[in-house]
């Protein structure tokens, strides 16, 4: 959509301030809802579903396929196809669309803060396998992971960059927001390989493993080293020293795999909480698949089985690129005059691919191998997995617990499309399950436990859903002060008669974290809801809000906050994530950009209902308020006055939509060193979905500009 220009009507800036030290109360009522204690929730699946992709011959998506064009076999059975859809990842739709396949109901529609934002993007992860990646191949990982955050990302996309070593700490988590990618790339380091042979000639992993599938040649170059370098030795004690020589290396890197895939598999099924597909770039030199002395053909298959469950798709990167031989230069290897040991040795590459490959085919990913193109494998990945074709039908009566069910998909008459799809499934429970209530038995957990529960989750719990609005702005007596504003949905909680009215109670608890994950501030309170009048009940507005305050250093940190509605014991979480800048740098900096509202007039004045956005939702015929603060702008030699003009853009999917042209920030009568800019913004032209605001500041003294975003919807 090309650039245009809207009206954007310059507020005074004094009345604006009052956005920074609004009291935050309860704004609004809401009609209680009865609940009945003896209630019994049911969950249970009535449908089996996978996902399938189609591509044509130049692997493009094939599109307007219809259910009859598919035949589905399980076990090598037919089975008739009893939900058939088309599907975009990342949309408001996707989610209702995969709980319609399984036969129940989304989660999502209990309240407006809690239903999936339009335009939802994509779900990203990127797990290292830092226990298994050389110096060349991390930088070539680190360069892909880059050029995603930075050129591939888009506005309403969420991924996250794991390690398998963990080195990534408490940036490793799931966000939108690039800074915090950003820094989590930049503590990824080369982790030597723990796994080495320090005898001579050197022994390599692959090599072992040969030894214990006995292979006869490289044996025997072994024992025959073994009795070169001790001829006083018998050969039956040569062939037990090669032996456990070959095991202790195998036990070794054994261990080492374990934990590469053991942090893939938590990362798998810690993904059941989050709605849509999701897509996992696992980046590895490969590892050896050992039956004897590693679980890992098992694990595997969990892993690819928990994908099936959750949605997750692998894509399997191996990070050497295209190489013609393993064999490292900068470590002594074994060297044969005779080629039999070379000759032994040349399905290692393959073999050390064999486990990343089954982690991509069986999830219905693929494997990207041989390529110095890692970062066209990654895109291509990303618009292939943008869309498919989900597949839902009943599961057979005698379903076993813990039976592999081996899936099959066919096109009919359409020889040119080529079919991806999971190999297969394994069978679950059932039978209904039951969860009585929603009140925890008494004496189980105390609130304080289930308030922390709930603020540690890995993603946000949605059993209350909240609002979570972070804004800096610098004081001039205490420096930086951070303002944590949150919302509650009155419609997401418990209200009951008492003293004639109808109220609700929620218990909150918020920490503040920094970069390393160490906690800092923190606030606990009780808050208290009341329904005064009749009209009140009805209005859609009510919520309940509250603002911290905190005054902080310059770097990133990470706001958790987690409500607990006391009536009915229910929880929800929510985070977000704020950098603080250095003004001591001197560079021209921007404080946050503070969205408001008004419901009446589109003229500032204090009686018309200003207050804080913390939820940052419009309505197409409303009026965004905003303002922001420039700090560090230069003199001008001659008056030494500042000289700062500001833009305002809308992005929506990273394109703009409405521009404004340059305009100068006013400097009468307000301190230099905290430059105000306020504007009202009509949202009446813009359709339905999710934008960002963007504002620049020029200093046309120093040439310099900084930029600030914040995010709003229009509903």
């Amino acid at each position: 959509m090309p650039a245009r220009t809207s009206l954007i009507k310059i507020a005074s800036a004094g009345i604006l301030i009052c956005l920074l030290t609004l009291s935050l109360k309860i704004l609004g009522q809401t009609q209680s809802r009865p609940q009945d204690p003896s209630e019994v929730v049911r969950v249970f699946t009535d449908l089996v579903q996978t996902d399938v992709m189609v591509f044509d011959k130049q692997g493009r998506f094939a599109d307007g396929l219809r259910r009859e064009d598919f035949e589905l076999r399980i076990d090598g059975k037919l089975k008739p196809i009893d939900f058939f859809e088309r599907i975009s990842v990342g949309t408001v739709n996707e989610e209702t669309q995969l709980s319609a396949a399984r036969g129940t109901s989304s989660a999502n529609k209990t309240s407006p803060l809690g239903a999936l934002p339009l335009d939802r993007g994509r779900t990203v992860f990127f797990y290292l396998d830092d226990l298994h990646l050389a110096p060349g191949s991390l930088a070539a990982t680190r360069k892909v992971m880059t050029d995603f955050i930075e050129k591939d990302m888009n506005q309403n996309d969420e991924a996250a960059i794991t390690s398998a070593s963990g080195q990534i700490g408490f940036l490793q988590q799931l966000t939108d927001q690039k800074v915090v990618l950003r820094a989590a790339l930049a503590r990824v380091k080369y982790r030597p390989y723990s796994v080495r042979d320090f005898e001579r000639p050197a022994m390599t992993e692959y090599q072992a493993l040969m030894i214990e599938d006995h292979n006869v040649d490289v044996f025997e170059y072994f024992v025959a080293q073994v009795l070169r370098d001790n001829p006083m030795l018998g050969r039956q004690t040569a062939e037990n020293m090669v032996r456990t020589r070959a095991t202790t290396i195998l036990q070794q890197a054994a261990v080492v795999t374990r934990n590469s895939l053991f942090g893939l598999n938590e990362l798998v099924k810690s993904s059941s909480k989050l709605p849509g597909r999701k897509i996992v770039f696992f980046f590895s030199d490969g590892f050896l698949l050992d039956r004897r002395n590693s679980d890992s053909t098992t694990t595997i298959r969990k892993i690819t089985s928990d994908a099936a469950r959750n949605g997750v798709v692998i894509y399997s990167l191996d990070a050497r690129g295209l190489v013609a031989t393993l064999s490292d230069m900068s470590v002594q290897s074994a060297f044969d005059v005779s080629g039999r040991l070379d000759q032994a040795v040349q399905g290692e590459l393959v073999a050390t691919q064999d486990g990343m490959n089954a982690l991509a085919r069986d999830t219905g990913g693929r494997p990207v191998f041989n390529s110095n193109a890692l970062g066209v494998g990654l895109s291509r990945a990303l618009q292939e997995t943008s869309v498919y074709y989900l597949l839902a039908w009943k599961p057979n009566p005698e379903a076993q617990e813990g039976k592999f069910r081996r899936i099959e998909v066919k096109l009919l008459e359409k020889p040119g499309l080529t079919v991806r799809v999971r190999r297969g499934f394994y069978d679950r429970e059932l039978a209904p399950v039951e969860s009585k209530g929603k009140n925890p038995k008494p004496g189980v957990k105390t609130p304080e436990i289930q308030l922390r529960e709930a603020l540690g989750t890995p993603y946000p719990d949605r059993g209350i859903p909240i609002a979570l609005n972070l804004n800096y702005v610098h004081t001039p007596d205490k420096g930086m002060m951070l303002s944590a504003s949150l919302k509650i949905a009155a419609e997401s909680l418990s209200f009951t008669p008492e003293d004639g009215k109808q109220k609700a109670a929620v218990q909150i608890l918020g920490l503040f974290f920094n970069d390393k994950g160490q906690p800092g501030a923190k606030f606990s309170e009780r808050l208290t809801m009341t329904a005064l009048s009749e009209s009140s009940l009805k209005d859609p507005n009510a919520n309940l809000a509250y603002a911290f305050p905190v005054f902080l250093g310059p770097g990133l940190y990470q706001v958790r906050v987690a409500a607990r509605d006391e009536k009915s014991g229910r929880t929800g979480s929510a985070n977000g994530w704020v950098e603080i800048p250095d003004l001591s740098k001197g560079k021209l900096t921007l404080s946050s950009v503070i969205i408001g509202r008004h419901a009446d007039t589109p003229t500032f004045s204090l009686g018309s209902g200003v207050d804080l956005s913390i939820d940052r939702q419009y309505q197409r015929n409303s009026v965004l308020r905003f303002i922001f603060f420039v700090y560090n702008a230069a003199r001008t030699p001659a008056d030494s006055h500042p000289d700062v003009a500001a833009q305002v853009q809308v992005l929506r999917d990273n394109q703009p939509v409405i521009t404004t042209a340059l305009k100068k920030i006013g400097t009468e009568g307000v301190d230099p060193e905290r430059l105000p800019y306020a504007a009202d913004l009509s949202l009446v032209d813009l359709p339905a979905g999710q934008y960002v605001l963007q504002v620049t500041a020029v200093d046309r003294v120093s040439k310099t500009s900084a930029s600030q975003q914040n995010r709003f919807s229009i509903q």
